[in-house]
């Protein structure tokens, strides 16, 4: 038999190519097994050439002889060497069965001529005829000249596409080389500025502290000789009541006239000289610093576009500067590990009470916002949005001025403003609070107060132990102290509530690493 025509026998109709793996319909046309399930994985299940339809369980049993014919036909003797071969004039290699220009159709034998779109495969005229003939069909020609085209024309569409990405990936990085280059030079200038900032401020720090001690000095060494001049007259008044008492034991009269006459008491004692000593003065020198802490806290509330790098002059400093020491001590360290980022709830808010920083600072303004709302406070109060029922939470406030209250208090906390208190915090069973006033502080629960020291600073911490029955305040400036400390047995959930007066600012200190413990995720969750 004709090696070509042996060839188009062993063609699968599919693929047109050898058969790979062999396998028989019921119908007896042979395919290779994954053509034939590639096909029927996308239509009908029946045989491509005679269009047989089989059952859904017809099975696809491997051409055993198939198989080993084809075997013998990939494994024969190679064909032996031309004796006298043309010059070669480059690589030529044979195209694949059925997509040559002389490739034929292996069930009629006719030259290949046509494409069927309809299932996607290539067709000759005979086939056209007897089972194409419904199908949508196209010259092989024509069919490759438009793919060409089409594939010509998204190649030009992907070469545009690339060249775009590659500028744009250019002006990516040409950006990013010159944010990082901006970046590190105003870090530079603000690294500068702080610098220049802190060697001030540290030069500013130790005038005051030289001022008051001077005017301690002044003050304690004005103390001593009015110490040493009471001291004086208390011994003449000493001696002079010895010499009395002595004088009426004396039992000869001529003697007791005699010295009665010449016995003189010390001279009147004169008022005590005045110590000077004002703290209001001695504090004067620093009021600026105060200003300067609420501008610098308000201008970091908004944020803006980075300013455009200047320099800042050198301070002239008075020797080289001692390390600024750190303000947190070990007691405001353990209490950190229990540490609360709280957030204000605005529908608690009363109208009067501003938020911002995302709910973490409130002011007090005159004029009000907009109607209160039901869950609003009537006085001026607000509280957080997290409550707590268990466990151990600590956190901390900053006031810009006295005339504030805080602390904590049940849900059924009244919103209504009750008797002539213009705060209700402490007022009652079911709060506790902190009133810090301009001289002093006060306790509150139940309506009874207790009169504390002065708060030196405006920074406070609340410690809320649950599980002792514990809410402790402390004074975090300079260093942590306690303030007061309340015991009770705490049967409800508790939600941080203040009171701030007029053109007061209240802000809740947040620190990155604060967490709620495990468990306590939803008891921390405002109301709903």
């Amino acid at each position: 038999m004709d090696a070509q025509k042996l060839e188009d026998k062993l063609t699968c109709a599919i693929c047109l190519e050898l058969y790979l793996e062999p396998v028989t319909l019921p119908c007896g046309h042979n395919f290779c097994g994954d053509c034939i399930r590639d096909w029927w994985g996308c239509r009908d299940k029946a045989c491509p050439e005679c269009r047989e339809h089989f059952p859904d369980g017809a099975e696809l049993r491997r051409n055993v002889a198939l198989t080993g014919v084809l075997e013998l036909m990939r494994a024969g003797p190679a064909p032996a060497p031309d004796p006298d071969p043309a010059p070669a004039l480059g690589p030529d290699p044979a195209p694949a069965p059925g997509s040559g220009p002389g490739a034929r159709c292996p069930r009629h034998g006719q030259p290949l001529e046509f494409l069927c779109r309809t299932e996607g495969r290539c067709e000759c005229s005979a086939c056209t005829v007897n089972e194409c003939r419904l199908h949508e069909r196209a010259l092989l020609d024509t069919e490759r000249r438009e793919r060409e085209a089409q594939l010509r024309a998204m190649l030009e569409v992907t070469q545009q596409q690339a060249t775009e990405a590659e500028s744009q990936l250019k002006e990516l990085q040409e950006q990013s080389s010159q944010i990082q280059s901006s970046a590190c030079t105003l870090a530079s200038v603000v690294s500068s500025k702080f610098s220049c900032l802190l060697q001030a401020l540290e030069m500013r720090r130790t005038l005051a502290l030289t001022d008051i001690e001077v005017a301690k000095t002044q003050a304690l060494t004005r103390a001593q000789d009015e110490e040493r001049r009471l001291r004086g007259h208390l011994e003449a008044l000493a001696h002079y009541d010895r010499r009395v008492r002595d004088l009426l034991e004396q039992s000869d009269d001529q003697t007791f006239l005699q010295e009665s006459q010449l016995l003189a008491p010390p001279g009147p004692l004169g008022p005590l000289a005045p110590l000077q000593w004002d703290e209001e003065q001695q504090l004067a020198g620093v009021e600026s610093l105060s200003r300067l802490y609420g501008l610098l806290l308000d201008e970091g509330s908004h944020p803006r576009a980075p300013a455009e790098a200047a320099d800042l002059g050198p301070v002239e400093a008075p020797g080289p500067l001692a390390p600024v020491p750190s303000p947190v001590c070990p007691l405001r360290r353990k209490l950190w590990q229990n540490y609360r980022n709280l957030t204000f709830d605005p529908d608690s808010a009363n109208c009067h009470l501003y938020l911002s920083q995302q709910g973490q600072q409130v002011k007090h303004r005159h004029k009000p916002r907009d109607l209160a709302g039901p869950r609003s406070f009537q006085l001026w109060q607000v509280q957080c949005a997290q409550s707590f029922r268990n466990g151990r939470h600590y956190w901390e406030v900053r006031t810009s001025n006295h005339s504030v209250t805080l602390g904590v208090a049940y849900p059924e906390l009244s919103r209504h403003k009750q008797g002539p208190h213009t705060d209700n915090i402490g007022r009652g069973p079911s709060s506790w609070g902190l009133c810090v006033q301009e001289d002093r502080a006060q306790a509150w629960h139940n309506g009874e107060a207790r009169r504390l020291p002065g708060v030196s600073g405006q920074l406070l911490g609340m410690d809320l132990d649950l599980a002792s029955g514990r809410l402790t305040f402390y004074s975090l400036e300079p260093k942590a102290q306690p303030l007061h400390t309340f015991h009770a047995i705490f049967t409800q959930p508790l939600y941080p509530v203040f009171w701030l007066l007029e053109g007061r600012t209240l802000t809740l200190c947040h620190r990155p690493e604060a967490k709620l413990p495990p468990g306590l995720q939803e008891e921390a969750a405002g109301p709903s």
